[in-house]
């Protein structure tokens, strides 16, 4: 999944991330523009996953 594909779709994703993941918190899936390692990190840290596995999940949600 490419950045833009997560630009314009992240309000969906964001809710269906969390179901997936029960320990997200809004906090958690906070996007600003320019911060996206950021976000990466929080996912990768919360999850245990790498961003490859976590780009797979999302792409299969």
């Amino acid at each position: 999944m490419n950045e833009t594909t997560l630009k314009g779709n992240w309000n969906e994703l964001k809710g269906k991330i969390k179901q997936a993941y029960g320990d997200l918190t809004d906090d958690d899936l906070v996007y600003e523009e320019g911060k996206e390692d950021e976000l990466w990190g929080r996912l990768q840290q919360k999850t245990g996953k790498t961003k490859d596995e976590i780009n797979k999940k999302i792409a299969d949600l």
